[in-house]
């Protein structure tokens, strides 16, 4: 209309975009050097710092691995997010981007391949944990996962009882002078809810029984089996985790993606005015 001017909007960085991301981000990057720092203390406390070579020497998983490769992931994600969206750094934001995307899709590829490729994984989950079963008093952490795993999911061994076979400590062959031999890990038995005390020799000889008679003392039940039954009766809460780390992993790289558009806008806006500004001159 004549006489009356109209005024457009400069573009701008949004702040609450921007702040949230920095914010949700310093958090992520805390907790990444916290797990790293707890990886690092306990490979230090095993001398594993001091003797590299240790790490390949064990012949199961070490779940200081899971501290430091998650803690490693999360300090890199964290950082280039946190620094990214408070410096308005594209590079940092897009590699933010990327990088979270390629965790996503990997996700989303695994869950997909577990689903159609079901029996081949069970067969490595067995062939996983018979392998760590056999280095079960070679590490400290290693048997502490195991017997948890046990104790959680009353079960022993992979398929059973006997897959303790593989262990050299609880073997059956007459060759084994182990006081262990023909037993279980204490984590197998079933415990008694009025023992105060736990008996963790309850194992011993047990597999020298017959198999009717072992169900009375200790699981007989294999881990892949009571993992599988687990799965299925906590369907909706493990989908429901599982959906929401997806959606934080989506509104992230949204969140760093409209932060890049801002910034890319404001930066073309100040070319604009700049060059708008040497004509005039």
């Amino acid at each position: 209309m004549p006489g009356k001017h109209q005024h457009f909007q400069e573009p701008e960085v949004g702040c609450c975009g921007k702040y949230f991301l920095f914010g949700f981000n310093i958090v992520f990057w805390v907790l990444g050097g916290l797990f790293l720092a707890i990886g690092l203390w306990a490979w230090s406390e095993k001398g594993v710092l001091s003797n590299i070579s240790a790490l390949t020497d064990l012949g199961g998983l070490d779940p200081v691995w899971l501290f430091v490769v998650v803690g490693g992931i999360m300090s890199v994600l964290g950082f280039a997010g946190c620094i990214g969206a408070l410096r308005e750094n594209t590079f940092l934001l897009k590699f933010f981007s990327v990088f979270l995307g390629l965790i996503f899709f990997l996700e989303l590829a695994t869950g997909i391949l577990a689903f159609v490729f079901k029996d081949w994984i069970r067969d490595q989950l067995n062939l996983f944990i018979n392998n760590n079963v056999k280095a079960y008093r070679d590490d400290i952490d290693l048997q502490n996962l195991i017997d948890f795993a046990q104790e959680y999911w009353s079960c022993c061994g992979a398929r059973g009882p006997n897959d303790w076979n593989l262990n050299i400590y609880f073997n059956c062959t007459d060759l084994n002078p182990s006081r262990e031999r023909c037993g279980v890990p204490f984590s197998c038995c079933v415990r008694d809810p009025a023992e105060d005390v736990l008996n963790t020799q309850c194992g011993y000889d047990v597999r020298l029984k017959l198999e009717l008679e072992q169900q009375g003392f200790i699981h007989t039940k294999g881990c892949v089996g009571q993992f599988e039954k687990w799965l299925q009766d906590n369907l909706i809460v493990v989908a429901g985790v599982f959906v929401g780390i997806a959606l934080l992993q989506i509104f992230g790289i949204c969140l760093a993606q409209n932060l890049v558009s801002d910034i890319k806008a404001v930066k073309a806006n100040w070319i604009k005015h700049d060059d708008g500004y040497k004509l005039l001159k």
